[in-house]
């Protein structure tokens, strides 16, 4: 999934963003809250983590403006008040989850996957297909009985086309929701992933290349 940091600490979001990418999410940072809302209208986030407390522009500017221009994605507001007039307050602007600092890492990671299942459409927590299955909180891959060794992005790729049921997804799509915006937009890197994702996933093939459209399972 694709995930959007915003936090004024770079040094806290930068720890955030590394540990969720060990999750084998792409992670994106923004450092105030107009950065953060031009991102999120830039890009297709599945969930946006959102400090409250942001220069240039209020974390709660920045929910309502998300929510009036009908962003999809999931909203999980983070806030060093603990109060409960606070956490009505958050959820009352439209935010899907609140969680105060400071908070466990793993209860982050579960509550940004628990977000990531309701988004539109959703998600269902096991994903599978035929003889294939895909646990994105376990980080396990099956097939046939066999466990896949598969790489973060090689699971984020595979995950994102089970999700999709069937239906082409483009190679645009894969950079875009598996990879964060420093990767060259050029690039061959999804063909490459495609590739050993194929290798490892064995006979009979079950990624099916559309030409000049994209990938499907």
């Amino acid at each position: 999934m694709r995930v959007l940091i915003v936090d004024d600490h770079l040094e806290l979001a930068e720890t955030i963003a590394a540990g969720l990418r060990q999750e084998g999410m792409a992670i994106d940072l923004a450092l105030d809250g107009q950065q953060a809302l031009e991102q999120a209208t830039v890009y297709d986030y599945h969930v946006i983590v959102l400090d409250r407390d942001l220069p240039l522009m209020h974390g709660d500017e920045v929910c309502r403006a998300l929510i009036k221009h009908g962003c999809r994605a999931r909203i999980l507001m983070l806030t060093a008040s603990a109060t409960i007039a606070d956490r009505v307050d958050g959820l009352s602007l439209g935010a899907d989850d609140y969680l105060t600092k400071p908070f466990a890492f793993a209860e982050l990671v579960a509550r940004i996957r628990a977000l990531a299942r309701r988004a539109h459409p959703a998600v269902p927590p096991v994903l599978t297909h035929d003889d294939l299955s895909l646990s994105p909180a376990e980080h396990t891959a099956w097939r046939g009985g066999r466990q896949l060794d598969l790489s973060p992005k090689e699971m984020a790729v595979l995950e994102l086309l089970l999700a999709a049921r069937g239906a082409v997804v483009s190679a645009e799509e894969l950079l875009e929701r598996a990879w964060d915006d420093a990767t060259d937009p050029f690039t061959n890197t999804v063909k490459v992933t495609i590739s050993r994702l194929r290798r490892k996933l064995g006979e009979p093939p079950v990624i099916e290349t559309v030409p000049h459209v994209g990938y499907r399972i």
